[in-house]
């Protein structure tokens, strides 16, 4: 149930945009993010987790998960919230999303918090009204795990059309980008300064696979990405890391299991891993101090053929 303080800030925000425009003054509507409700699902109106009270315990950070619907997204999302983080769940679908809050249960004041806000990456004007709701509701903004991505059509090089190659690097290299940008912007001017960001790179930023000139070149724009945030953070105690993931079993790779084109031109079953694997190590990143990074971490099925590959 919104507050009503959110409700006055709705009122007051900046013209929104129509549909499909960028750029200028205008913005998308600024989702109003709910307090928790309990596990019974009785709506709860109460202070948000990052408001003290007297004799409570230390706020819970917050953190931005998106492509949180799924796959390495839903499983870092539960992680972190099993981990005491208050998590808003960013996402295409909404259905999904609620799925995700579903499956940990959304908690009261004192207990973890799971906040579906529908969010499509590639578009600046939601990309900002999600951040601008997370300022609103939370106040600070602790984590940005930027996870949506998008595989793209197995396709030749030759075969591969403008549409395919534009729809991926949009989500995978601009639709991190635009978060990344609107995380730094939270962490740069919240007191106490500071934050993390982790960005899900891939295998493929180290070696690709065929037919995956789309995918592997946006993991490779990745690794960019990372290292220029790691380094433009540094001022402001924000902190960038890159968790380069091989084979974890989701939706995205399906065909690892019944069969995929290898560098000899062979289609062969891969090894594969439990997403909970991954998402354990994102925690293990998030909860490390500012003064502390993990720049780069690969987690991958063991016996999946990436040293050596080609």
């Amino acid at each position: 149930m919104a507050q009503n303080t959110e409700r006055s800030r709705a009122a007051q925000a900046t013209p929104v945009a129509r549909a499909g425009q960028v750029g200028g003054t205008a913005t998308a509507p600024r989702p109003t993010l709910p307090a928790p409700s309990s596990r019974a699902g009785t709506p709860q109106t109460a202070p948000s987790p990052q408001e003290a009270r007297e004799g409570a315990a230390a706020p819970r950070r917050v953190a931005v998960v998106t492509g949180a619907g799924s796959g390495i997204g839903r499983a870092v999302a539960l992680a972190l919230i099993a981990a005491g983080w208050t998590v808003v769940l960013a996402g295409r679908r909404a259905a999904a999303l609620e799925e995700t809050a579903r499956q940990v249960g959304y908690a009261g004041i004192d207990g973890p918090a799971a906040v579906p806000v529908p969010t499509d990456v590639t578009r600046p004007e939601e990309v900002d009204a999600l951040f601008a709701a997370v300022r609103d509701r939370f106040g600070r903004l602790d984590l940005l795990f930027n996870n949506a991505g998008a595989f793209g059509p197995p396709t030749p090089l030759d075969e591969l059309s403008y549409e395919d190659w534009r729809s991926v690097v949009d989500v995978n290299l601009n639709g991190a980008f635009l978060c990344a940008q609107a995380a730094f912007r939270t962490m740069k001017a919240q007191d106490p300064q500071g934050g993390r960001i982790i960005n899900n790179g891939s295998i493929s930023a180290h070696v690709p696979r065929p037919h995956s000139i789309a995918y592997t070149a946006t993991k490779h724009a990745m690794t960019g990405l990372t290292k220029s945030l790691s380094l433009d953070g540094r001022p402001y105690r924000i902190a960038c890391g890159q968790i380069d993931v091989g084979n974890a079993a989701t939706e995205m790779t399906g065909r690892m299991q019944t069969g995929i084109l290898q560098a000899n031109g062979r289609t062969e079953v891969e090894p594969v891993m439990d997403a909970a694997d991954v998402a354990r190590t994102v925690v293990h990143m998030a909860g490390l101090p500012l003064e502390a990074n993990v720049q780069f971490a690969t987690v991958l099925a063991t016996n999946m053929p990436y040293i050596g590959r080609g």
